[in-house]
């Protein structure tokens, strides 16, 4: 029955491949891209996550890998599907303000669900569908939106009430119907991310939290097996930065540091961000704002760090206050505003500080067994993914080459 279910498979997909508009010639290994949200690479020494251990073991790891500054969620997951820093990819934060789009943030159902805000990178998922192949998005950071009026084949709203394990369940079942199978699938966990910043990434919660997204890894490969699928496909699963822990207390308040009177706060965080309000004499809050600050350094957006490769492109505010490790910056006002106490664990500090660092692991026919390479930047992603998808890559900051230790000896181009 594997048997038949392989060669069914392999059929759909040569279905696929020989649509006229499609580069390939021959019947492509599909890849599953999976996202398990802030989980740092050095909880795989915890001894809690056995599938994943066994899984880097038998396959292809990295150190470790290196997130896009700001190392926050949605930015970098779409950095990871279109090898674009954020100040490239137009997804600068996880809220930001355009002056023609308006307010966007994590909750908007609106912005999130609008391609136009997706519009200045095209993702995997997008070229794979415009050269005839199929996709399956299990949850991911733009599959809401019709980005360059392209949606995945299957995709559904993001539901955080669905268990790790359903979310596996429903990506399998995409996998199950009849016809031509996706070639390219993402599943996104976030248990991992929401335990962090809730209990902290030292907590007993982190821990329950690493068994339960590592017991539906364990659930996916089994269930893969019983299609005859593990051996035939190429999963790749990462992060999309780490976790620092915040004690409490740690806050940094912003009307201490400027006039907010004569600013428009656009983000608060571990990365606070302002505009100077219209018609507003606001050279002496700026002063203030520029001044030096325990626990926070301001910056002009054209004045950051060239290392961080960010405060190009015009969502970016005129400034950044960035926190020392450790710190998170708000208002007194938008804290007494907060149903929720601060965070205990937080991301989107600097990208070099080693509690940012992401997972890389990856198994299948495409990579090596047992091998480790030296960290990279999570821009390398992309055209490793569209080298193995035999699609051709927009214009991108990864690199290919940087990653080729990953792949089986065949595979290298």
């Amino acid at each position: 029955m594997q048997r038949v279910f392989i060669a069914l498979f392999a059929v759909a997909l040569a279905g696929c491949a020989t649509r006229p508009a499609t580069p390939a010639a021959s019947p492509l290994t599909p890849v599953l891209l999976v996202s398990i949200d802030a989980f740092r690479p050095d909880y795989l020494d915890r001894g809690l996550t056995p599938n994943l251990v066994a899984l880097a073991a038998d396959g292809a790891r990295a150190k470790y890998m290196l997130p896009s500054f700001p190392s926050l969620t949605f930015p970098n997951h779409y950095t990871l599907v279109t090898g674009r820093v954020p100040d490239r990819n137009g997804i600068v934060n996880n809220t930001m303000q355009d002056p023609a789009l308006g307010k966007f943030s994590l909750s908007n159902h609106d912005a999130t669900s609008d391609g136009r805000w997706w519009a200045d990178a095209e993702p995997i998922w997008v070229t794979a569908q415009k050269h005839g192949l199929h996709t399956a998005t299990m949850f991911w950071p733009g599959t809401e939106a019709a980005i360059h009026g392209v949606r995945p084949d299957h995709w559904i709203p993001f539901d955080d009430s669905l268990t790790s394990r359903q979310r596996v369940d429903k990506l399998l079942s995409w996998i199950d119907e009849a016809g031509p199978k996706p070639a390219f699938d993402t599943l996104y966990f976030d248990t991992v991310d929401h335990a962090g910043h809730e209990h902290g990434p030292d907590s007993a919660e982190l821990n329950a939290a690493l068994g339960d997204v590592d017991d539906a890894i364990g659930y996916l490969v089994t269930q893969l097996r019983q299609r005859g699928l593990h051996e035939h496909m190429n999963l790749v699963i990462v992060s999309d930065h780490g976790m620092a822990y915040v004690p409490k207390g740690n806050i940094v308040f912003a009307d201490d540091a400027t006039d907010l009177k004569a600013l428009d706060a656009v983000s608060y965080g571990v990365m606070a961000t302002f505009n100077p309000k219209p018609g507003v004499d606001t050279g002496p809050a700026v002063a203030r704002l520029l001044g030096p600050h325990e626990h926070m350094h301001c910056y002009r957006k054209q004045d950051l760090p060239k290392r961080l490769d960010y405060g190009t492109h015009a969502r970016v505010p005129a400034f950044e206050c960035l926190a020392d490790t450790g710190w998170s910056i708000i208002s007194r006002e938008a804290l007494a505003k907060r149903k929720d106490p601060m965070s205990l664990g937080e991301h989107g500090y600097d990208n070099l500080d080693p509690s940012m660092r992401a997972l890389f692991v990856a198994h299948g026919p495409a990579f090596a067994r047992g091998v480790s390479v030296a960290p990279f930047p999570n821009v390398d992603v992309y055209p490793l993914i569209m080298s193995l998808l035999h699609l051709p890559a927009e214009a991108n900051d990864g690199h290919l080459q940087d990653v080729k230790g990953l792949l089986a000896p065949a595979q290298i181009p």
